[in-house]
Order: C-alpha cells, then sequence, then structure tokens
C-alpha cells in the first residue's frame, strides 16, 4: 500500500512539473519568408522611342542608243556620276506587344512594334560631257522612310529582375526614292519615281529590368536590312519643244540598311 501512495504521488508531482519545465524550454522560431522570384512571363504593351542611322545606295544609269540622244562617251559618264551614296538619320517612335515565357532563367518571347521612321537623306553630281565640253549634266537622288513593322522571336537568360536577351525575325518599311536628270546642252530631262513596301530582315540585341511590379524599362539595338528595288523609265526628253528619245533607257534603283538604337517602357498585363 505504501509503494502504491509513493508512486502515485512521484507521478502527481511530474505532472505539476511538467508544464514549468515546458515553459523553460526555448520556442523554435517560424522558417523565414522567401519572396517568389520574379517571373517574366505573361503579355506586355509598351512604348519606345531613339535614334537610326541608315546607308542607302542610290543608281542612276543609261545606255546607249544609235537612235538616242546621247553620245557613245556620254553613257559612261553618266553612269558613273549616277552612283551615288546616302547616309539618313533621324528618329524613331512607337509602340510594342509581346509574350513572353520563363523556364529557368531562360526567357522565351516573341514581339511586334510599329514605329514611325524619319529617314531621309540626298544627293547630286555633275560632270561635264566628254564629247560637248564645256556643257555638262546633273544627276540628284533622294531617298526616304516613313515606318517600320517588326516581328521579332527572343531568347534571353533572366537574372530575377534583369532580362539579357537576343532577338531577330521579319522587317517591313517603306522604302520611297525620287531621281532627276537634266543637262545644259540641251535642256534634258528624265525622271523617275519608286515608293515601294520592302521586306527584309532584322536582328539585334536588348536588356530590360523590371520595377515597380508590372513596369519594366529596356534598351535596345537593332539592324535592319531592307534589300534594294529599282525601276526604269523611258521619259528622257531633249530640246524644246521638246522631243522624246525613249531608246535611251534609264534604270534605277535604291538599297537601305539601317541601325537603330532606342529604349522603351512596357506594363505587363
Amino acid at each position: 500500500m505504501r509503494n502504491l501512495l509513493g508512486k502515485g504521488l512521484v507521478l502527481a508531482s511530474l505532472a505539476i512539473g511538467a508544464p514549468a519545465v515546458a515553459a523553460d524550454l526555448p520556442l523554435k522560431a517560424p522558417p523565414p519568408m522567401v519572396a517568389p522570384a520574379f517571373s517574366w512571363t505573361g503579355f506586355y504593351i509598351g512604348v519606345n522611342g531613339g535614334g537610326a542611322w541608315g546607308d542607302s545606295d542610290l543608281s542612276t544609269a543609261t545606255i546607249f542608243s544609235p537612235t538616242g540622244y546621247f553620245a557613245a562617251s556620254s553613257v559612261p559618264a553618266i553612269n558613273a556620276v549616277g552612283q551615288q551614296h546616302v547616309n539618313p538619320s533621324g528618329g524613331t517612335a512607337g509602340g510594342q506587344v509581346g509574350y513572353n515565357w520563363q523556364s529557368g532563367v531562360v526567357v522565351y518571347g516573341v514581339e511586334a512594334d510599329i514605329e514611325w521612321l524619319g529617314l531621309s537623306g540626298t544627293a547630286t553630281g555633275s560632270a561635264v560631257y566628254p564629247c560637248c565640253a564645256p556643257t555638262s549634266f546633273t544627276v540628284s537622288s533622294s531617298m526616304k522612310s516613313d515606318w517600320l513593322f517588326t516581328l521579332r522571336p527572343r531568347l534571353g537568360f533572366a537574372a530575377n529582375n534583369w532580362l539579357l536577351y537576343v532577338t531577330g525575325g521579319l522587317a517591313v518599311a517603306n522604302v520611297k526614292a525620287n531621281f532627276l536628270f537634266t543637262d545644259n546642252f540641251a535642256t534634258a530631262l528624265e525622271a523617275a519615281a519608286i515608293s515601294e513596301t520592302k521586306v527584309g530582315w532584322t536582328a539585334g540585341v536588348g536588356a530590360e529590368y523590371a520595377f515597380a511590379g508590372r513596369w519594366s524599362a529596356k534598351v535596345e539595338y537593332l539592324h535592319v536590312d531592307l534589300g534594294s528595288t529599282s525601276v526604269t523609265s523611258t521619259n528622257l526628253t531633249a530640246f524644246t519643244p521638246p522631243i522624246a528619245f525613249p531608246t535611251n533607257v534609264f534604270g534605277h534603283s535604291v538599297n537601305l540598311t539601317t541601325d537603330i538604337v532606342r529604349a522603351g517602357i512596357n506594363f505587363r498585363l
């Protein structure tokens, strides 16, 4: 009986002392809250602006005809002066829309943009007719491009809020050119114009930084190649009143490449 009473007293004292012992044990801190990694996945829209610098070759050339206006020695001289080059420059501004998919640190995307493109340039050259000095001729040409559209896949690598990417794809723009030949031998005149929507390609690189939740800022470089286009004319006239010389066929061509540097702001939807 005494043994049972002793055991009961021991158990009772342990039960009473257990909460005090537990209260003395240090509490384990909860795990720290970890902010979720930033994700570039999703749709976005934005605006951009910058500068554009181009290279354009403009060509005017004709052929000799026994029934035409030019002496045989005049044709090579005209063709040499007619090879002209301009470096058009101007501003660019527009908007873009796109979508990104992120898998780990790799970001895939596609972007389309439409831009106002203020490229323009002019060139003029003159020379004395080899056959008929001191009379001379003048060749003038000009070009411009008003707008640009691109559709480009993007491939990048993300470091949280930073994205570095390469991009390339389709480029479409309008290319306009005007050509004029005149002389002071017999008031000769020939003119032609080109206005065409050209399809070409573009490639470039960029960097983008996300801030303030859904906003991001980017800088981007693009090289655009729109190839060349040409036109022929048979509208040479000379003398007063004008006499037509359709056998002196003129050929004109223009090509355009441009480099664009621009900055932009995007908003993720």
